[in-house]
């Protein structure tokens, strides 16, 4: 089956919004493709062995976009940040419950790939990353999301500039700068996570 084009996706979505079931009995098995990819990609950097797998994820993710049915798709770029987003929740989710279970210590560390985030020194855990995304949107929402699109929703520079309907050097450079910001941020002394 060739793949769909953006703009078939973007009608999909645009049609289930107003209402058309049969709009999202052709889009599922698309979307669906699209959470694997997102998902997969994400869980490769994973270290082995964690409880959270890559179906687990994209079903979760699936079920999430599913009850947000209400959300008004702008385009197939506006799921795709969509989903990163709530692949981040649910996977920081994940690591907080982990952290509960276990009284507060060693939450599974996630390994980030070395060519997106080379400057942290140390492997850092899921919600650690996330309070320093949390923070770096309150200074910077857009470098964010190129975090988001990047690491958790797996997405090229070429794919991450299309979503945030910027230049592809935009998204480079924001890159570089989230990385060093991150570093610097994962870094500081732990204020009681």
């Amino acid at each position: 089956m060739p793949k769909p084009s953006s703009q078939e996706v973007t009608n999909l979505l645009l049609t289930w919004c107003q209402g058309k079931q049969e709009a999202l009995d052709r889009l599922m098995p698309i979307v669906y493709e699209e959470l694997r990819r997102q998902a997969h990609r994400y869980m490769q950097r994973e270290k082995k062995g964690h409880l959270l797998q890559t179906t687990a994820l994209i079903n979760e993710t699936y079920l999430r976009l599913l009850e947000g049915s209400k959300v008004s798709w702008k385009n197939r770029a506006h799921f795709l940040a969509v989903s990163a987003r709530m692949m981040r929740r649910i996977l920081v989710d994940y690591a907080r419950s982990n952290r509960r279970q276990k009284r507060g210590g060693g939450v599974e560390a996630i390994s980030l790939d070395q060519n997106q985030i080379p400057s942290i020194g140390r492997n850092p855990d899921l919600v650690a990353l996330d309070n320093a995304l949390k923070a770096l949107a309150n200074e910077d929402d857009r470098i964010c999301q190129v975090v988001e699109l990047r690491f958790f929703g797996g997405l090229s520079v070429k794919e991450a500039a299309e979503v945030l309907n910027v230049s592809s050097k935009t998204v480079m450079r924001d890159w570089k700068l989230a990385k060093t910001w991150l570093a610097r941020e994962m870094n500081k002394p732990d204020k009681d996570n």
